[in-house]
């Protein structure tokens, strides 16, 4: 009888429970604020009035404002979501502890009606990258070796390609850089405590860290990193990533072939055609 191979598990799900349930979004929730802010924005400029939203999050409660009457979904692994049930569905800071991102967006696209709308905020790649970099470097001097501890979020490209791997239409991908100061990197790990944002990693190590290793992550944090208006304080890099994607409909805008253009972009413009082939010529007054 052939044997199936398990996809190996990136998330530890009971201790991200733990970690979300343990999590103070009312004291540091101010990223949440700048994904919801973004994530209104653009439902204000969509210009739809939608009667059947779903709002995937693991913190509902905080969530909840988001869009009136809004189903709240929890970010499992089988999202309870019904096919061709809404009309918009979106998916709120939970997408980077996904084990199956783009299985994650197929279900979503899968609940959307034709013409439904997809959206989501993330953080991405460039998330805690000093962290990272702190933490390793402290752990090969300490231990002489490394271990998982930051999970290890997708980029801006690979995440703009899942929306494709999903079926969905008008894919847009972009990006919300921001630059935090804390007065430490002890500061630092509190906050990503209370966003609810602590290691879950499955293959974490299991037994407690020695205590040298964040006393020293802590002094090449402030060393490498400084704040930069502020030598006394440190920069955390956080990137909140946005999807949007619409199932396919045939009202839906359609890109034009190749050629097919009616207009000039130079006419559109108002400047003049040259052709970025030929030679420069060179006037009297050039050197």
């Amino acid at each position: 009888m052939a044997q199936t191979t398990q996809q190996p598990q990136l998330v530890d799900p009971a201790r991200l429970a733990r970690s979300r349930a343990r999590a103070r979004l009312d004291d540091a929730g101010f990223l949440h604020d700048e994904a919801k802010a973004e994530l209104q924005e653009r439902l204000i400029d969509v210009n739809r009035r939608f009667t059947s939203p779903a709002v995937v999050t693991p913190f509902p409660d905080y969530w909840a404002d988001l869009v009136p009457r809004a189903k709240l979904i929890a970010p499992d692994a089988v999202l309870d979501l019904a096919p061709d049930a809404h009309d918009l569905v979106v998916h709120a800071m939970a997408l980077h502890w996904a084990d199956d991102p783009v299985g994650q967006i197929v279900q979503c696209r899968r609940a959307l009606r034709p013409d439904g709308l997809f959206l989501a905020a993330a953080f991405g790649g460039e998330t805690l990258v000093e962290l990272r970099t702190a933490l390793a470097e402290a752990e090969a001097e300490v231990t002489g070796g490394l271990s998982p501890r930051v999970a290890p979020m997708a980029e801006i490209r690979d995440m703009g390609a899942a929306l494709q791997r999903a079926g969905l239409a008008l894919p847009v991908a972009d990006r919300l850089p921001k630059t935090v100061t804390y007065a430490h990197a002890f500061a630092l790990m509190a906050d990503l405590r209370a966003m609810g944002e602590t290691n879950a990693l499955a293959a974490r190590h299991r037994m407690p860290p020695p205590r040298a290793l964040f006393t020293r992550m802590a002094a090449i944090y402030a060393e490498r990193f400084p704040a930069p208006d502020d030598e006394k304080r440190i920069r955390a890099r956080f990137e909140i990533v946005f999807l949007s994607g619409w199932v396919p409909h045939d009202t839906q805008q359609k890109p034009l072939r190749p050629g097919a253009a009616k207009a000039r972009l130079a006419d559109a413009l108002g400047t003049s055609e040259f052709d970025e082939t030929a030679r420069p010529v060179l006037h009297p007054s050039d050197d």
